[in-house]
């Protein structure tokens, strides 16, 4: 029995300092991977839509083609079209049935009041509340506070041949622990590890198309 409680004790304390060292450490990285402080405290198009957020993360990457090569890529995104160059065998393990494009296809470049889908019918979806051509894309979630969310592309041009591409994510719960535990603990990580890669796979195919182009 002795032994027994000291291994119960060392799990507990061992959780401890995972929860303590991903919410001192692992967190305040991955909500702003990537961005700089300018891009974290600057005022993205859709912020207005969730005001005081309880999970917020801006995500950005640099992309050596222009706006143009980028842009196409992002506006086609969605379960229904261009997929979201992510972990595609993990999303098809839930059910999303993705299948992401490898050519941008003029025909799926989204549209004001367009639905973006996660998945098949039944699925999470948001709906396109703004467009900017190779600008911004902005993504609703939900109707009314505290069930909204928005989901943000920004493109900034560096220079004639490179861009910064900035994704915005700003959500509001319940504030319940079980919600705080759900969202800030599971959503939010699962979250980043797939936004990444997509931010990753919209670089690899707009560095490739502008290549192939030039």
């Amino acid at each position: 029995m002795r032994s027994v409680y000291m291994f119960a004790r060392i799990l507990g304390i061992a959780g401890i300092i995972g929860i303590c060292g991903y919410i001192l450490i692992i967190r305040p990285w991955h909500i702003r991977w990537g961005a700089t402080d300018a891009e974290l405290s600057a005022r993205m198009p859709g912020d207005e839509i969730v005001g005081a957020p309880r999970m917020s993360s801006t995500h950005a990457i640099t992309i050596q083609a222009p706006l143009q090569a980028v842009w196409p890529w992002i506006n086609q995104i969605g379960q229904e079209r261009g997929g979201f160059y992510s972990y595609t065998m993990l999303e098809n393990l839930v059910g999303c049935a993705i299948t992401n494009a490898d050519t941008v296809h003029p025909e799926w470049q989204l549209q004001l009041n367009d639905r973006v889908s996660l998945g098949p019918q039944g699925y999470p979806f948001f709906i396109v509340t703004a467009v900017d051509p190779q600008h911004a894309l902005v993504l609703t979630a939900g109707q009314q506070a505290p069930d909204i969310s928005s989901w943000v592309f920004m493109l900034k041009p560096i220079d004639a041949k490179s861009t910064r591409l900035i994704v915005r994510n700003r959500g509001n719960f319940r504030p319940t622990i079980a919600n705080y535990v759900m969202w800030q603990g599971i959503v939010e990580p699962i979250s980043f590890v797939m936004e990444r890669a997509m931010l990753l796979g919209i670089r690899t195919h707009a560095e490739r198309m502008f290549i192939s182009t030039s």
